[in-house]
């Protein structure tokens, strides 16, 4: 339970994934968090289910990957993938989408697929480990006010009870229509598509019979030339009885006035039985915070960022802010921190959702729709068109070059560039890429060498290499591992670099062979300078 007379270092509002993940980041390193969180139960609707293989890393480091696993709702050993088809789920045209496995061997761990309750709810128990989390349930944010050295929060229980709590720093994690984002100020841009969409979850056997044409999928996207390159979306819940299914609807749709038992039945293709468990409504749109940070107030996931769940990239995104900001807060609460470290979360991340809603979500709705108003077996013939069709493969591209890159950040020396969620997938080394996975001589897995703060990768460097990064380290009390090998391996080679500095967050901050700049290279990677690249 919060002690409302302390002041802890950090005041997260938001007990979903991504404020119970922040929580976790910051408490396995020491310091004290106060969860906040309005709702005093877990809510049952499964949105957010995908976890990438990324996101999978996180719950590595926050001690709870295992557990994620075991908390799935459709069985082990059933595959993840999913698939796109026309005009209905059992029209006979159909390939293969997101197909994230392509990009497994470029990260330490296998990605995952659960509705996002279970994912809190493993959070959660994670978090209830760690001492310094404290958590209250049934809280409402209302207003925060902060000084030169800490921010307060105006708090009101389910009765409308007040109480007050403090924070070196607060975040805010609490969603599209945040409460901290408006009370300090941060404006959004959004992008308005005018779009009604409903959110239905349902029980019927009779969809998983049909499906069982298609094994190994367990989410369907349903493209027709009459919804302009929105979607019809169908996702297990679990293996053979609950759905969940967003699409468009007219506006002014009540769950009173439309048919949704026929809705469904048009995009499967058939007569189903459906049991309803939830109708809601939500406006298909995307925002976007102008900035991340107002003084010693910061936002995270939704707060942040919302749009449409087209491609599974929510709730990866907002932990990703979450794994982003956490070693930048403790690295200020702990004195090693310069300057340009805090405000690099707003510079690396907003710019990467940016990249995100253009090229990975806005793009592809104008793709479908180009290709739809172009192509159809009426109008072309079933040969050309299943040719046409059969050519399309979104997901290979679309997973291969989503690849978020801090390159060009204030904190990476590197080639120049701008931090974007577009990249490559190698395993060679780049300033501001993630760190691939590789295998030391000794049998060890490098993850497993990373440290919380700094970790230096050396394959074969001269000694006093080493050692210049050492003395820049303790010369600015910044905390370094260093991982040797005196030969540079089938490691060095992967990474074809003799040194590697990697962050707390597993991105790289540098890569090379010449040591003589370490004081620059690590200061700046701690924020002591903000020079271009």
């Amino acid at each position: 339970m919060i002690d409302f007379s302390k002041t802890y270092d950090v005041v997260i509002v938001g007990g979903g994934p991504v404020g119970t993940g922040l929580a976790i980041e910051l408490g396995q390193r020491g310091h004290s968090v106060a969860l906040i969180e309005h709702h005093a139960t877990l809510h049952q609707v499964p949105r957010g289910q995908n976890l990438t293989q990324r996101t999978m890393e996180h719950f590595q480091s926050w001690g709870c990957e295992a557990e994620i696993r075991a908390a799935r709702t459709v069985p082990q050993g059933y595959a993840i993938g999913g698939m796109t088809a026309y005009r209905t789920l059992l029209s006979g045209y159909h390939y293969d989408w997101l197909q994230r496995d392509l990009v497994a061997p470029y990260y330490n761990a296998a990605n995952e697929r659960l509705p996002q309750y279970q994912t809190e709810a493993v959070l959660r128990a994670r978090a209830a480990e760690l001492p310094g989390v404290d958590m209250a349930l049934g809280w409402t944010a209302r207003d925060v006010a902060q000084t030169a050295e800490s921010a307060t929060i105006t708090l009101a229980d389910a009765q409308g009870n007040p109480a007050t709590v403090t924070g070196r720093y607060v975040v805010g994690c609490d969603g599209a229509r945040s409460a901290i984002r408006e009370a300090v100020g941060i404006v959004q841009t959004s992008s308005e598509h005018d779009k009604l969409m409903v959110l239905l979850v349902f029980k019927s056997t009779d969809l998983h019979d049909h499906l069982k044409r298609y094994p190994g999928k367990q989410f369907y996207c349903v493209l027709d030339r009459a919804l302009e390159g929105y979607w019809l979306f169908f996702g297990r819940v679990d293996l053979g009885t609950t759905w969940f299914f967003h699409a468009p609807v007219p506006v002014g749709t009540t769950r009173e006035n439309f048919d949704f038992k026929a809705y469904l039945e048009q995009a499967v293709g058939a007569p189903i039985g459906v049991e309803f468990e939830h109708i809601g409504f939500w406006d298909l749109r995307i925002a976007l915070a102008d900035t991340y940070r107002a003084g010693r107030v910061f936002i995270a996931g939704d707060a942040c960022h919302s749009h449409p769940p087209y491609g599974g990239y929510g709730v990866n995104t907002g932990l990703e802010d979450a794994r982003n900001l956490g070693w930048k807060l403790a690295a200020a609460l702990e004195g090693w921190a310069g300057d340009a470290l805090l405000d690099s979360y707003s510079a690396e991340r907003q710019p990467v959702f940016k990249g995100t809603a253009e090229h990975f979500i806005e793009r592809f709705i104008r793709e479908d729709r180009d290709f739809l108003n172009a192509h159809s077996p009426e109008e072309q013939g079933e040969a050309a068109f299943r040719k046409a069709w059969d050519s399309r493969n979104e997901g290979s591209s679309e997973v291969m070059s989503f690849a978020p890159n801090y390159q060009g950040s204030p904190l990476v020396t590197g080639a120049p560039g701008h931090p974007d969620a577009r990249g490559t997938h190698q395993f060679a080394t780049r300033g501001g890429h993630h760190l691939a996975p590789a295998t030391l001589d000794d049998g060890r897995a490098v993850f497993d060498t990373l440290g919380r703060g700094f970790t230096l990768l050396a394959f074969g460097a001269p000694p006093e290499a080493t050692q210049a990064f050492r003395r820049a380290a303790d010369a600015a009390g910044i905390p370094l591992t260093l991982v040797q090998q005196p030969h540079g391996g089938a490691a060095g080679a992967r990474y074809e670099a003799p040194l590697v500095l990697v962050r707390p967050d597993h991105y790289v901050a540098w890569s090379g062979s010449d040591a003589t700049d370490a004081t620059r290279i690590l200061t700046r990677a701690a924020g002591h300078s903000s020079e271009p690249s």
